[in-house]
């Protein structure tokens, strides 16, 4: 494909056209304002809107472009943000409007990224089929790794929408009761802060009756795929998860990249999920949706050092699957709902996505390149996930980065 246009004078390797992520940020003295990232400048959309030279958006286009993040465009629906990407690709790629683009947008070191959307609802998932095994193997080592209803279903909970936050911001360690000895609990800082590397799935449109079916998911629910670190206190989460699963233990903090990859990116990143060894429930089934597994490979970077790469294409349950087990009992979905993946790994010690799987639960510490050993996050430790996928043409989809600094507790 040749590029011209803006692409051509900007595009930079995973941050083409072919890409075109949304954020909300803001030029240094500026305003917050939706933007869309082409190579390593941020396109101010509502400015290219106003432009009398680029082609005029319908009404309800033009004001969601033109809002401070995407709250507006997630609200309008899947035909509204279908037409705004078009939009944004013929204004990009074309030769006649180079300069105009050039003139709505800034040099990335120039702007402050936030969160790109507000958090309506948030889920967190357990889609994983070697990191659930891998959980199953460490502390219920005499069970069969997985729960009996593990292949029936994509597990989840419900999580704290409020502290979701966008990369960049540090993590105070958590603070709460521990498993101490003769069954007392002490209370007291985490001792095993840990990691969990995810993808989160941005939700758009409304189904205020729920039964978002499989197809519907990801052609109108689905706008976009961010990387996602869910962080995890696994002494707390330990104590307090019988009989009701993860509260304070996962609550703290979880962290999104700040910009947002389109669904429609990854049309080339599909790929066959694993074979499935059990019948699936009729709403979940996919057979007639097309294959919603994603070829996507993540990178964890502890302090500059990349100790895992996860592959997403492992992942048993698909993004769509879970939009249907979410709604399916009527709940209503709203735009700026959010879920994760939960914690991506592989079959091999260098795809887990956690340090409770890395260091096998502290029982066979990593070892990194000074000679070091660890086995769960240090004060002043930064951690950056990184992922990409493979693009249309040989291209690159790059998702950015995700990164957090744990700070003592407070």
């Amino acid at each position: 494909m040749t590029v011209t246009g803006a692409a051509a004078r900007f595009a930079t390797e995973g941050f083409g056209p072919e890409n075109l992520p949304y954020a909300s940020f803001s030029p240094d003295g500026g305003e917050a304002r939706l933007g869309a990232r082409l190579g390593n400048r941020a396109i101010d959309l509502g400015a290219l809107a106003r432009e009398d030279s680029v082609a005029a958006l319908p009404a309800e286009a033009r004001a969601a472009v033109s809002a401070a993040n995407l709250d507006v465009l997630l609200a309008a629906g899947h035909t509204v943000w279908t037409a705004v990407r078009r939009w944004l690709l013929d204004a990009v790629t074309s030769e006649a409007l180079a300069g105009t683009v050039e003139s709505c947008s800034y040099p990335l070191e120039s702007v402050t990224v936030q969160m790109p959307f507000t958090v309506a609802d948030y889920v967190d998932y357990y889609a994983s089929e070697h990191h659930a095994s891998n959980v199953g193997r460490i502390f219920r080592p005499d069970q069969a790794p997985l729960l009996p209803n593990w292949k029936h279903l994509p597990v989840g909970y419900h999580g704290r929408a409020g502290t979701v936050i966008s990369s960049g911001r540090s993590i105070p360690r958590p603070k709460g009761l521990r498993p101490g000895t003769d069954g007392v609990p002490s209370f007291g800082p985490s001792r095993k802060l840990d990691i969990e590397a995810e993808l989160g799935f941005v939700l758009g449109g409304s189904a205020p009756a729920g039964e978002v079916t499989v197809g519907q998911a990801a052609a109108e629910h689905i706008f976009g795929v961010v990387l996602f670190n869910d962080w995890s206190a696994r002494d707390i989460q330990a104590y307090e998860y019988v009989p009701l699963g993860p509260y304070l233990g996962k609550s703290f903090a979880s962290s999104i990249s700040p910009w947002v990859v389109p669904l429609q990116a990854l049309d080339a990143a599909r790929v066959q999920p694993p074979a499935r060894d059990h019948q699936l429930a009729p709403y979940l089934d996919d057979a007639e949706d097309g294959p919603w597994g994603l070829d996507i490979t993540m990178e964890v970077m502890l302090d500059g050092e990349c100790v895992a790469r996860p592959p997403v294409r492992t992942m048993y349950w698909t993004a769509p699957q879970m939009v249907a087990q979410m709604t399916v009992n009527g709940a209503s979905l709203r735009p700026g709902d959010f879920f994760g993946s939960g914690t991506v790994s592989g079959p091999e010690k260098d795809q887990r996505g956690s340090f409770l799987e890395l260091s096998w639960d502290g029982k066979e510490p990593l070892t990194l390149r000074d000679g070091s050993a660890m086995s769960f996050l240090r004060d002043g430790q930064t951690v950056t996930l990184r992922g990409t996928a493979p693009g249309p043409n040989g291209s690159v989809i790059d998702f950015g980065e995700c990164t957090g600094t744990i700070v003592p507790a407070t």
